[in-house]
């Protein structure tokens, strides 16, 4: 399915070859990432559960986010409410609104199922620039305070500051 395309960026399904380019993209990049988190969500999306989009621009792949329709996960699992994960625009494709048309794709398959949608975002300066787009999208902290893995933070307990350290935020769609 194509989500928007203007002749240099395509938001679309992802495919099992996007899979492997992405992993390949950000393994450029010096991150530890092989494709097999990318296809176990096409798994997830055959099975119904996960929709996996992928953002191609000038012809190569740029970046990907996934919706789950009913997330189980966070403050608002199992609640039917839409969980934007693993969202993420390779380096060299940063700033040219790859981003935003992620977002956006995945919003608009969000708004189909439900007013809210929701997300987790990290809590040290790599997710820097994710944190600034969702603010200026709308997303605001949801109440539930820092999560730590699948569980809230206790209060005056030390957390490592890694990519298990969240906060959740919500959006209202409609």
């Amino acid at each position: 399915m194509i989500y928007y395309s203007d002749g240099e960026l395509t938001i679309r399904t992802m495919t099992e070859a996007d899979a492997h380019a992405i992993a390949a993209g950000e393994q450029a990049q010096g991150y530890d990432t092989t494709p097999d988190r990318f296809l176990s969500r096409l798994r997830e999306q055959e099975e119904g559960t996960c929709v996996a989009i992928a953002a191609e621009y000038g012809g190569q792949i740029a970046g990907y986010i996934h919706v789950y329709p009913d997330s189980k996960w966070g403050p608002l699992g199992g609640q039917g409410c839409p969980e934007i994960v693993d969202f993420g625009v390779l380096e060299k494709f940063r700033r040219r609104g790859v981003g935003t048309r992620l977002m956006d794709a995945a919003e608009a398959v969000a708004g189909k199922l439900a007013g809210l949608v929701y997300l987790a975002v990290g809590l040290h300066k790599f997710y820097g620039p994710a944190q600034r787009l969702y603010a200026r999208r709308g997303y605001i902290p949801d109440g539930s305070g820092v999560w730590y893995g699948d569980k809230p933070c206790e209060p005056h307990k030390s957390y490592c500051n890694d990519d298990e350290l969240n906060l959740y935020l919500v959006r209202k769609l409609r």
